[in-house]
């Protein structure tokens, strides 16, 4: 046998504390076809800062779809039947890097997802540029040994063997043809080079993760060993390993049979009618029902539709396969949203979903049972879907499974109409919905019985658009599209569903009442910048105090919400007021001439502008103009200070009065916004943010000019075609 080693690698990413999936990082690889064996390479590393501490990295493994996590215990919605997900933890304390190495024989062929992440988030709101928190990186790397020339089991016909070792055990496949029921597999001729007694281990299937359903036997002796499987994976080539159990010089000669029962499909008569695609329905959208049914049959035509079926083993229903948008399908019945289901032979129906770009959404199937289509008051419709093989005996065992898959069982019947399923990250495979008819008092009370049920299913990339308190967010990892819901208002959960931590209606209206109605704070700095003839300051002020406000409504996570703009452009304005408030303010303070303040007010705007647009959460965008503006303020003071030989202020009931307990106020702002602030306290932390600053504002204003009475003009109109000006030099003392 011939070999191939193939190597995959990804670039790392920075791995975050999770709060929900976009927090997860996600590697996509692709599996080859015959591949033996599959290690992965997991690399995690941290930062070498103090801030670094020991760290514990959690990774999650699926085949076919990203996996499905639930690290904060939160509740899935209901329908969704979500299975364990296959995870290790790293762990990163003394150590600056960590490698781990993940071993899978025989895997299965396809793709593979891996998901990293770090433990829950805290919940604090960092500013960004006040602390250089840890880097978290980690790699995924793929080796895959590859067999070149792995033999080929043909149906019907025996194949000689010979297994050299137990260290190279013995690799062939054989395909899987479509409409197959059963395959029956049986090793025979087992003979030693030792002329001892045999010992192999078959094992049938391929790994995959979080659930794996290979199939082994044991076959000791000179007795044949057969292993029957129904419902296998149509139209794709199974792997079986065989190796042998005995010493570590004796060579295994057996002999290997494969044989297929097929199954003999049934078709609707109207599967050529392809003018029902034109056939206009009600609603349009995932869920809709349409208008138009399956006709219905009379008593002896449902008889001779009976006879009929005994010959096939299934019933296809022809389905058609409407994209609508990324990750977002619907299905629709050539024969409208009722399908007839009978008890000897299943409907099935085939959902496409082998695209390689379906498996980021949840697929949603929706049962309706039509009560007045069946006589037998206690029938059951009993469906199954399944990924990769149908179900084909659901009236014997009633188990939804098929030979390597466990699938998701659903029944609808008139004591209960309606029946869904949520599989949130489908594997990407062809899935199929088995539907059959069940009576209590055995199958021959329901022979000649038809049912209806109308069936609507779709993909969509979040279920119920994540409901009223999460927004559906599409993530990318290069190619690959997958979406995720991020809830608010105290809302958690897979789609934003659990409400254990729920913000209440009341809750979320105080909220919006405190975080809007405390910019009415800047009011009294407004009306003291006016009275103190500080027309443009109280312009800036009345600016910001407007679009925090609105900025604020639109920015709540409930039901309380209104928004007069865009959200991006409500919160660049209130970002650019803010700052440019702060930098008037000082500016004012500083009491330099008129002209220059006014040409520092203007160039420092356009450069806050600039700057906000760079980067709008950035710390130096605000801590810069202040800085510089202080810069200016001191100077100013300097000089006016060593001008006049004495401190500037001079007054010490302005000290006392007015700078210190405004000076307080901005340091207690600062330290509140910076360092007290997380997702929890947000509204309330945030609003004394808002009282605080907005006070500070009106206690750091400086008092007006002693010689200017309020609103006196300072250039007066003495004469028909001049203005003069006073322009003597300001000889007074400023408090």
């Amino acid at each position: 046998s011939l070999y191939v080693s193939e190597y995959f690698s990804q670039s790392a990413q920075k791995l975050s504390f999770y709060s929900w999936y976009g927090n997860a990082k996600v590697f996509h690889f692709h599996v080859p076809e015959d591949t033996v064996l599959l290690r992965w390479l997991l690399q995690a590393s941290r930062g070498k800062e103090p801030e670094c501490t020991s760290m514990e990295v959690t990774v999650h493994f699926r085949y076919g779809a990203p996996p499905v996590i639930n690290p904060l215990g939160t509740h899935f919605p209901a329908n969704a039947t979500v299975r364990p997900s296959y995870n290790i933890s790293i762990t990163l304390s003394s150590a600056v890097q960590n490698t781990t190495f993940v071993n899978i024989t025989t895997p299965a062929a396809g793709d593979w997802f891996i998901a990293a992440h770090l433990p829950e988030a805290a919940g604090r709101i960092e500013v960004k540029g006040f602390s250089t928190p840890c880097t978290y990186m980690f790699q995924a790397d793929m080796f895959v040994l590859r067999l070149t020339d792995m033999p080929v089991l043909e149906p019907g016909v025996a194949m000689p063997q010979t297994i050299i070792s137990p260290a190279k055990p013995l690799h062939v496949k054989v395909f899987v043809p479509k409409y197959t029921a059963r395959m029956w597999f049986e090793l025979r001729s087992c003979v030693t080079s030792e002329q001892k007694a045999c010992a192999v281990r078959v094992v049938l299937g391929s790994i995959t993760l979080p659930q794996s359903f290979q199939r082994i036997i044991t076959c000791t002796g000179n007795v044949n060993c057969s292993l029957g499987l129904d419902s296998l994976p149509w139209e794709k080539w199974l792997q079986i390993m065989v190796e042998s159990l005995g010493t570590a010089n004796a060579s295994v000669s057996v002999e290997m049979l494969a044989s297929f029962t097929d199954c003999r499909p049934g078709s609707s008569s109207s599967f050529l009618n392809f003018s029902s695609l034109n056939q206009s329905q009600a609603g349009s959208g995932p869920g809709s029902t349409g208008t138009e049914g399956s006709p219905t049959l009379s008593p002896g035509a449902a008889l001779r539709n009976a006879s009929d079926q005994r010959s096939f083993c299934l019933q296809n229903q022809p389905v058609v396969r409407e994209d609508l948008d990324v990750v977002s399908v619907r299905y629709r019945l050539l024969n409208g949203p009722s399908v007839p289901v009978y008890s000897i032979s299943p409907t099935l129906l085939l959902l496409n979903l082998n695209t390689g770009m379906d498996s980021g959404g949840s697929l949603v199937v929706n049962l309706l049972f039509n009560k007045t289509s069946l006589s037998q008051a206690n029938a059951t419709v009993v469906a199954c879907l399944s990924a990769a093989s149908p179900v084909l005996s659901l009236n014997t065992t009633r188990n939804c499974s098929t030979a390597f898959f466990q699938g998701y069982p659903l029944s609808v019947s008139a004591s209960s109409a309606e029946a869904m399923v949520i599989v949130l990250y489908p594997q990407t495979d062809d899935w199929f919905l088995s539907l059959q008819l069940i009576c209590p008092k055995g199958q021959g009370e329901c022979n000649t019985a038809e049912a209806k049920v109308t069936i609507i299913a779709y993909l969509t990339p979040c279920f119920n658009d994540c409901g009223p308190y999460g927004q559906c967010s599409l993530l990318r990892r290069h190619g690959y599209l997958y979406a995720g819901c991020s809830c608010k208002a105290g809302w958690s959960g897979w789609s934003c569903t659990d409400d254990t931590k729920a913000q209440s209606v009341g809750a979320q209206n105080l909220a919006t009442l405190l975080l809007t109605l405390s910019n009415l704070m800047f009011l009294p700095a407004i009306v003291v910048a006016v009275y103190r003839y500080y027309l443009v300051e109280a312009s800036v002020y009345t600016y910001t105090m407007f679009f925090s406000t609105f900025y604020h409504a639109c920015d709540q996570p409930g039901v309380a919400v209104m928004c007069i703009m865009d959200y991006d452009t409500l919160q660049y304005c209130d970002f650019l007021g803010s700052v440019v408030s702060i930098w008037v303010t000082i500016l004012c303070m500083s009491r330099v001439k008129k002209i220059l303040k006014y040409v520092l007010f203007i160039l420092g705007t356009l450069l806050i502008a600039m700057s906000l647009q760079l980067d709008r959460r950035g710390v130096w965008n605000m801590m810069g103009p202040c800085l510089f503006a202080l810069v200016i303020m001191i100077a100013a003071w300097v000089y006016h200070g060593v001008k006049r030989r004495h401190c500037y202020p001079s007054s010490w009931k302005r000290w006392v009065f007015y700078l210190l307990p405004g000076i307080a106020l901005a340091f207690i702002a600062i330290s509140v916004y910076a360092f007290m602030e997380t997702n929890e306290n947000y509204y309330y932390t945030h609003s004394i943010w808002h009282v605080l600053v907005a006070g500070s504002v009106a206690f750091l204003l400086p008092p007006r000019d002693k010689h200017k009475k309020p609103w006196a003009w300072s250039q007066k109109l003495t004469c028909r075609y001049q203005i003069c000006q006073n322009d003597r030099e300001e000889l007074y003392a400023v408090t």
